[in-house]
């Protein structure tokens, strides 16, 4: 029985490097996965998934994607899926329940304010599989919060989407994000900025 997965981490925590090694192992298979993402996601420069680790896949924007489309495949996996609006999900939920199709989603659970993304929210309301893949803050806990940074501080305020890789946002632990601790590696905003601007969420 088909089921819609979501799987969500914080930044860091290889999510994308996952969806691409799912659809590989599909393909190894015999099988058709299609990645999808949506267009607010520019980073790659066009329609690829590309991980921090160096990984890319081709992929088509969740804004031109269709049912029928997903008629063509044996799984579809969704990247950047916080960015996700209410009815891009409800369509998600009938490829499972109409198609027979699963579906993978993965994507942050919550912004650098601690509040759920629009995706997020619904994924977390009608997955039928919700599984978390961890990181670990600098301290050596689970990291579970996003901290946007600037200057080698925590951000408190500010638009909900602001795209960027580690160069701006960094996982914490919730004792940290919430001191707005980076950690005695991060205090010079130089080395912030240039040992992580290669990492991508």
């Amino acid at each position: 029985m088909a089921k819609l997965y979501f799987r969500y981490g914080a930044m860091g925590s290889s999510k994308t490097a996952n969806a691409i090694m799912v659809q590989y192992n599909y393909q190894e298979r015999g099988q058709r996965a299609l990645l999808v993402k949506p267009l607010i996601d520019t980073r790659d420069g066009g329609p690829v998934v590309g991980s921090r680790s160096g990984l890319q896949a081709p992929c088509i924007y969740m804004e031109d994607f269709t049912p029928a489309i997903a008629e063509g495949y044996d799984c579809i996996i969704v990247d950047e899926a916080q960015f996700l609006t209410k009815d891009q999900v409800k369509m998600l939920v009938s490829i499972v329940d109409d198609l027979s199709i699963p579906v993978i989603a993965y994507g942050l659970r919550a912004d650098f304010q601690g509040n759920l993304f629009e995706g997020s929210h619904w994924l977390l309301a009608w997955a039928d599989s919700i599984e978390e893949i961890k990181t670990v803050c600098w301290c050596g806990r689970k990291a579970t919060c996003n901290a946007r940074i600037a200057n080698g501080k925590v951000v408190r305020e500010g638009e909900q989407v602001v795209i960027g890789g580690n160069e701006s946002y960094v996982a914490l632990c919730r004792r940290h994000w919430a001191d707005g601790d980076l950690g005695p590696q991060k205090e010079d905003p130089e080395h912030t900025a240039g040992s992580r601007r290669s990492i991508r969420i």
